[in-house]
């Protein structure tokens, strides 16, 4: 595919990706050969999402998804060059996190995708992608999920911090839904809130004690949303930059 057109995107955000049943079958050995030659490359934060949906993919591939593969090889075959910059920081030690989720995204078994990016100053240094392991009920379920997951990753971050030796206060978490939010800091547990798994409560745990101050985000500022699913253009390259996702060799 040297001889490729290039495209602006990974993935397309208007035909979602399901099990296409009726679809034709293709290699299996050569698909999930694609699959290991860009699992590596999933240190490029664009194409993380969309290589973990496509690796759902692989006991059964069809044709639709093998074009949703060529589709990212497209994308990368017109920017090679780039790469995350870690600029130098003369401002204080700081962890700053964005967690965010995108309710029932996956078509196939309606199980929400959870995204979340870790910030050291203004530098990414780590970011995930996972779908959740049960059905979520409501967005502000699954938001929840999504910020527990988030709070276990950044409390092991921030004792890898300390470690080192370096000190690192309240670390500030943005999540882009309100009523999450308000059940984090809610002590009491309501009705409305017993059927998420008693395991995520902790965040409030954490809250109480100021290791982790949540704040609002609006959707357009939640730099999370490419890990949950795909996006437009100009809303996937404004947040692939404030990711610090640019061409190296300008």
């Amino acid at each position: 595919m040297d001889k490729a057109k290039p495209i602006k995107t990974p993935m397309t955000s208007s035909v979602p990706l399901d099990k296409d049943s009726s679809g034709k079958s293709v290699d299996q050995k050569k698909y999930r050969g694609m699959i290991g030659s860009l699992l590596y490359l999933t240190a490029r934060p664009d194409i993380m999402f969309s290589v973990c949906l496509c690796t759902r993919f692989q006991a059964d591939p069809k044709e639709s998804h093998l074009t949703a593969f060529k589709r990212i090889f497209r994308y990368l075959l017109g920017t090679r060059g780039l790469g995350i910059w870690y600029p130098r920081h003369n401002t204080s030690f700081q962890i700053i996190g964005f967690s965010d989720s995108n309710f029932a995204g996956y078509k196939v078994d309606k199980k929400s995708t959870s995204g979340t990016g870790q910030f050291i100053r203004q530098s990414l240094v780590s970011w995930s992608n996972r779908k959740q392991n049960s059905v979520a009920l409501s967005t502000t379920e699954a938001e929840y999920i999504a910020l527990g997951i988030y709070v276990a990753q950044v409390l092991w971050l921030k004792q890898q911090v300390l470690d080192l030796g370096l000190p690192v206060g309240t670390i500030s978490v943005f999540c882009d839904n309100t009523s999450a939010i308000c059940i984090s800091k809610n002590p009491i547990q309501h009705s409305r809130t017993k059927q998420i798994d008693i395991r995520h409560h902790f965040i409030r745990d954490h809250v109480t004690k100021g290791d982790i101050e949540l704040h609002h985000v609006t959707t357009e500022n939640q730099l999370a949303d490419i890990f949950t699913k795909p996006l437009a253009f100009d809303t996937f390259s404004s947040l692939r930059t404030r990711l610090g996702v640019i061409d190296i060799n300008a």
